[in-house]
């Protein structure tokens, strides 16, 4: 008998619900659905059971939502608090009941009342989070290098500017990678907090079962004044041709770079690794320099490219004064909020000194939906592209240009972390 929606319970977990959530998480993601003792301690170790919610239908999870506290940066370099979502799945046999959009509800606004200034997440599927209000902020780009093809010195060995390269080990990423990526999201939109157990994770310090552990290469760049200005983590496969010849593969699992200097330096040695003879990039950001740093542009192809990180605006007046603002001038623009967390109409004053936001009986100049305002805070997108495809309306002519001006960033944000 199929089990009426109002008959399933959507509520935090209790510690001796973790192994079944677990489960239900393993189905979601069509992984394996047997769970460990190893991953319910590991899991047990690091969730908050008040913000790990599930739905039951009586003792069995369906539903699986877990959130947690994360700083994002805003365009001009403050830090927000956000409510960082993840582990969303429903059980193929419990969809279309309404499950997601409870346990949405009342996470949001559980976020709503702690004072988080917007959520975010990592969007599976494009179709699903639009409808709770969230607009895609960022985006993403893999590249493929064909090496013999960059037009790099195949001799090169070391960086021109008095820097250096040098290969460390887990233990020293440890050591050097949490501050240099503090310095790196302080000045990158879009970029989030990296906590202890992160460094642990991708270092191989705490090791999943569910993920199987590569040690890779770690290579830093040493500015000449001894300054560690930025990191890259790869992996290298094993290929030869039958002739004999070296065909390997560099992947890339993570590079940051506080400087340009140190950006070219990375890429110059991964491309000059004897053996290798193409480097997959990761993910990286849609404007990164990657491609113009190689003599030969075409060098580089782009594999994937695709929406990344996802904001839903909780606070629109923190929103807007977190952030910095490129041009000078005055806004008002009403935002539609179904769930009732954001609507309202706002006047936004901005010049490079700061800006305010407030709320205002002023005629609109702008009306737009939550999730347009959530693509359009971290500088991204473009209004006027928005108010084409329908989705902002201009109720002054000429009002889209005006927020294009003081919305869009020189350089576009990106977030360099899933979760």
């Amino acid at each position: 008998m199929t089990s009426h929606p109002q008959d399933l319970a959507v509520r935090p977990v209790t510690e001796p619900e973790i192994p079944d959530w677990i489960r239900a998480l393993n189905t979601g993601f069509l992984r394996t659905p047997s769970v460990s003792d190893e991953e319910i301690a590991d899991r047990t170790s690091y969730i908050d059971p008040t913000r790990t919610l599930g739905a039951f239908d009586g003792n069995r999870c369906v539903a699986t939502f877990r959130s947690f506290p994360q700083e994002l940066t805003a365009v001009g370099g403050s830090p927000v608090p956000a409510d960082a979502i993840s582990n969303v799945t429903v059980t193929s046999t419990h969809r279309r009941r309404g499950l997601l959009t409870r346990m949405m509800a009342q996470d949001l606004a559980a976020a709503k009342e702690r004072g988080d200034v917007v959520a975010t997440l990592i969007a599976a599927e494009y179709r699903i989070y639009g409808r709770y209000g969230f607009g895609p902020a960022t985006s993403a780009t893999q590249w493929e290098i064909d090496v013999q093809r960059a037009g790099l010195d195949p001799r090169w060995s070391a960086p021109e500017d008095g820097g250096r390269i040098d290969l460390v080990d887990g233990e020293d990423v440890r050591k050097l990678g949490p501050e240099l990526h503090e310095r790196l999201r302080r000045t990158q939109p879009g970029a989030v907090n990296r906590d202890d157990r992160w460094w642990q994770v991708t270092t191989g310090a705490v090791r999943l079962e569910r993920a199987p552990w590569t040690e890779p290469f770690y290579a830093v760049y040493r500015a000449a004044d001894g300054e560690v200005e930025g990191l890259v983590a790869y992996v290298c496969d094993d290929t030869w041709t039958d002739a004999k010849q070296p065909l390997d593969t560099a992947t890339v699992k993570g590079l940051i770079a506080t400087t340009p200097a140190a950006e070219r330096a990375l890429w110059h040695h991964i491309c000059s690794i004897d053996w290798v003879t193409k480097v997959k990039s990761g993910w990286r950001a849609p404007d990164d320099l990657l491609p113009l740093l190689l003599p030969d542009p075409r060098a580089a192809t782009i594999t994937t490219q695709a929406d990344w990180l996802w904001v839903r605006v909780l606070d629109v007046v923190r929103a807007m004064e977190a952030r910095s603002y490129e041009g000078e001038g005055a806004l008002v623009f009403e935002v539609v909020d179904g769930a009732g967390l954001a609507g309202g109409r706002y006047r936004l004053e901005a010049s490079a000194q700061g800006a305010s936001c407030t709320p205002t009986t002023e005629s609109a100049e702008l009306t737009l939906g939550v999730g347009e305002l959530g693509t359009l805070w971290l500088g991204d997108e473009s209004v006027v592209r928005l108010a084409a495809l329908g989705r902002v309306r201009e109720e002054r002519a000429g009002a889209a240009r005006v927020a294009d001006a003081l919305l869009r960033t020189s350089r576009r944000p990106w977030c360099p972390d899933i979760f």
